[in-house]
């Protein structure tokens, strides 16, 4: 039989970047009760409840102040001649690295720890990381209401250089990188994960790593000004110094540095999807 004969040609519809964006936002109702699950489930049977996610940040705070501020008496402001409390200085520090952390940590696990439901039951697969960076943003939310809390209380007794500022636009627009950013680290780690089980061992040490490899526990001040230009390649720095420049209305802003980081945040972002959308396909055969 000649080709021409041939009436009905079968192929896959399957695209190299196909994400499923319309099916995905089509199961909404189910990213909605993932981020119930996972609300509920961190906080099931403890006697606090969701005050934990203030409790956390505010002892890691006190303890950042006592042992980084008071004893290694490191700086506690990106650029010199400010005042700033290094109390605060640290909160706004923890609290946005710690969403960071908490949401890479948790999407990196998404086809390990999802694994038993999703070879039972089809949905989109992103309906997994994208219900647990939005959960994650519930326990962010009540630690910047703390944030806040507390700038006021140093912007009324004054003293300070704290400032209110247009700046303060600049703090949706850094969270929002810090999604994109930890969300497309924790795909492309749950992708790898799936073949070489070693990286889900090392997630929690390289954090940790990252976290002392960026401006959390001390200032810019403490960089060698010869180190200055590599250390600010880190994505995690501009972010950092960006949100509490917006907080504070004074701090270190550089622009090209932060668009950089947008940008470095975007890349990681799509080859996350990229990798992510390969490895759905077939993540039950190898998990």
């Amino acid at each position: 039989m000649s080709e021409n004969q041939f009436k009905t040609t079968i192929s896959s519809k399957h695209k190299l970047f196909d994400l499923h964006i319309k099916e995905t936002f089509g199961y909404r109702d189910l990213i909605l009760l993932f981020v119930k699950r996972d609300f509920t489930a961190k906080y099931k049977q403890t006697i606090l409840g969701p005050l934990w996610a203030i409790i956390q940040p505010l002892f890691t705070t006190v303890i950042f102040t006592l042992v980084f501020g008071r004893l290694a008496d490191m700086a506690t402001t990106d650029v010199a001649g400010t005042v700033l409390p290094g109390f605060l200085f640290y909160m706004a520090g923890n609290i946005i690295w710690g969403y960071f952390a908490g949401t890479l940590g948790a999407v990196s696990n998404t086809f390990l720890g999802n694994a038993g439901t999703m070879g039972k039951v089809y949905y989109p697969r992103l309906v997994a990381p994208i219900s647990t960076a939005v959960s994650g943003m519930i326990s962010f939310g009540i630690q910047f209401v703390m944030l806040i809390v507390v700038w006021v209380y140093y912007v009324v007794k004054g003293g300070t250089s704290i400032a209110v500022t247009p700046w303060l636009l600049l703090i949706p627009v850094t969270i929002l990188q810090t999604i994109i950013l930890a969300v497309g680290c924790g795909i492309i780690i749950a992708s790898l994960t799936t073949k070489y089980r070693d990286l889900a061992m090392a997630v929690g040490f390289c954090i940790t790593l990252w976290q002392y490899a960026s401006p959390i526990a001390y200032g810019l001040g403490q960089i060698p000004e010869r180190y200055m230009n590599v250390y600010l390649l880190n994505p995690v720095t501009p972010i950092i110094t960006t949100f509490r420049y917006a907080i504070f209305g004074f701090g270190y802003f550089n622009l090209n540095y932060y668009l950089l980081s947008w940008a470095v945040s975007i890349v990681i972002f799509f080859i996350g999807l990229l990798l992510f959308s390969k490895i759905e396909r077939s993540f039950m055969d190898t998990i």
